[in-house]
């Protein structure tokens, strides 16, 4: 379903990614990790075809988005559904308007249509009959279930999570990763999950991509990567600051 081959994206002097290959197979539950500032959210945005890499490839169901215009683009961009850090609701418009933004846009459903859309949306997200509300209203979980109901309300192949867990508590950030599995699986959508969050990344990845300096440092399962005797991987994971670096407060 996603395929990178030899992707190279810099800005200026500094080369973000250097040379980035993988493939993720259709309906795969896949993590990618690593340090704040290696790349990953770049990875993501080359992924979707928001930041065309300087070299390399980008396949996307088999069609290389790289050599694609932005009309063509647009097409492409429908497979994928996204869960932003922040969830990116709109303030001003209540949970109905945001999760049927989407639909709405392209004026294809008529509005008895839309509605039944997005009340199946919120039921995926265990959250129905909010519609109503405005995202002021909801707790930091209550807004990331309502992101996820826009991202899965067209019914797209592919979803990516842009640390779906940051600022939730334990109990929450469980439930959420829970609901990631339920929905990879009841919709057969392959996964994407950006995240720091190891316990996450147990829960939620069948396979993890670990990124550093750029590259590809480190695949495996959760329990290779957990068990790596590697010693940048281990650091990673076990959340261990390196001796060598000196952190001014």
């Amino acid at each position: 379903m996603i395929e990178t081959k030899d992707i190279v994206k810099g800005f200026g002097r500094q080369r973000v990614l250097d040379g980035i290959s993988l493939k993720i197979e259709k309906g795969e539950s896949v993590a990618i990790i690593g340090r704040s500032g290696c790349g990953k959210s770049v990875l993501l945005k080359t992924i979707i075809g928001l930041m065309p890499p300087d070299s390399g490839k980008v396949i996307i169901d088999g069609q290389d988005i790289t050599r694609l215009n932005e009309r063509e683009l647009i097409k492409v961009r429908k497979k994928f559904g996204m869960l932003f850090q922040s969830a990116a609701l709109f303030d001003s418009m209540n949970v109905f308007e945001n999760i049927s933004f989407p639909l709405r846009r392209e004026k294809r459903l008529s509005e008895d249509e839309t509605k039944q859309k997005v009340a199946e949306a919120l039921e995926m997200v265990e959250m129905p009959g909010i519609e109503l509300k405005m995202p002021s209203e909801l707790s930091g979980g209550m807004r990331k279930r309502v992101g996820l109901a826009r991202a899965i309300v067209y019914q797209p192949e592919i979803i990516l999570y842009d640390e779906p867990t940051t600022g939730l508590d334990p109990v929450v950030s469980d439930s959420i990763d829970k609901l990631i599995l339920r929905i990879c699986e009841r919709l057969n959508v392959t996964t994407v999950v950006v995240t720091h969050d190891m316990r996450s990344v147990r829960r939620v990845s069948k396979r993890i991509f670990m990124m550093h300096k750029g590259k590809i440092y480190a695949t495996g399962t959760p329990e290779e990567i957990f068990e790596s005797k590697d010693p940048i991987v281990k650091q990673f994971v076990n959340g261990e600051s390196d001796p060598k670096e000196v952190f001014f407060l």
